[in-house]
């Protein structure tokens, strides 16, 4: 089945890696839709490609489709057909492997198509991986630990810096860099964020706080209490400033057993009393050696070199 083509631009990211030229697609495709006549597809084409002749993307980085969404797709397909092609590469005569879109696929599937729409490209397996994680980020509800995973994948294996991240998938670097530390908080965390039981606000209060055993007990706080994202930034504001408080005592602790050796040892060299006058936390004050008599000033003089 032929149709026109037409060119679109799609924007950064997936489009500038298919360049792909976008056609009219029929209304309605149905399990009575005629094969495609064509053997092998060509590179850059759109064909009717029969469901049973695709295979899986390997480097789908997405595992976990919603059930209820799935049926909604399939029953729309049902009833206007599939209006957004499937992107595939041809492996053998007759053999496709889904670069994107396992979602309509499994949702054709299901509403009984036999055929559906697919761009067909060339590409090897880094860009296979590219762009199955592209078009996912862009394109798919994916939750912000499936997202981080993707970015770590791309960075990985695709070996891309963070910035040529960002550019690819159109978000700044900051946007990627917090994605990324998402996966540095403790298992139990990230499944919350992944099953929806925490939302990426509580994630990017949490991920600011350095101590694991802080972040589970904040993170307990927010489940048990039903905390919000402005409730929760304030727990670890107070968390946080606990933590100063305590370093800020251990200091002046450490500080006050140092002055108090120095006037030991000062009161040991000149066989008198001598105190330290600290006047501020940056170290200022003043050293008094109190004296009884003459004699005991001239001698404390003469022990100063005087």
């Amino acid at each position: 089945m032929a149709a026109q083509q037409r060119k679109t631009g799609l924007g950064r990211g997936l489009g500038a890696l298919l360049q792909q030229e976008a056609v009219e697609s029929p209304k309605k495709q149905t399990a009575e839709t005629p094969a495609s006549k064509t053997p092998s597809s060509p590179a850059g084409s759109i064909n009717f490609i029969k469901v049973d002749q695709i295979s899986i993307n390997p480097f789908q980085p997405r595992t976990d489709f919603d059930e209820t969404a799935l049926r909604e797709l399939s029953e729309s397909i049902e009833v206007q057909g599939l209006i957004q092609p499937i992107t595939v590469r041809q492996v053998g005569k007759n053999e496709y492997q889904l670069i994107s879109g396992e979602r309509r696929l499994r949702a054709s599937k299901l509403a009984g198509i036999t055929e559906i729409p697919a761009y067909v490209r060339t590409a090897n397996d880094q860009q296979m991986l590219e762009m199955a994680l592209i078009e996912n980020i862009q394109r798919e509800n994916l939750n912000a630990i499936e997202i981080a995973l993707s970015f770590q994948r791309m960075i990985e294996e695709c070996s891309l810096k963070q910035e040529e991240l960002g550019d690819r998938v159109s978000k700044n670097r900051s946007t990627v860099t917090n994605y990324l530390r998402l996966l540095k908080l403790p298992p139990v965390i990230q499944a919350a964020i992944r099953d929806g039981d925490l939302s990426m606000g509580h994630a990017r209060a949490l991920i600011n706080v350095g101590e694991i055993e802080k972040q589970l007990f904040i993170f307990k706080e927010i489940v048990e209490k039903g905390l919000s994202v402005r409730k929760a930034e304030q727990l670890v504001r107070e968390v946080q400033q606990a933590k100063d408080k305590k370093q800020k005592g251990k200091k002046e602790a450490a500080l006050n057993f140092q002055y108090q050796k120095i006037e030991d040892d000062l009161a040991s060299k000149f066989a008198t009393r001598v105190k330290l006058n600290v006047k501020s936390t940056k170290g200022k004050g003043a050293i008094e050696i109190p004296f009884n008599s003459e004699d005991d000033l001239s001698r404390i003089l003469e022990l100063l070199d005087w």
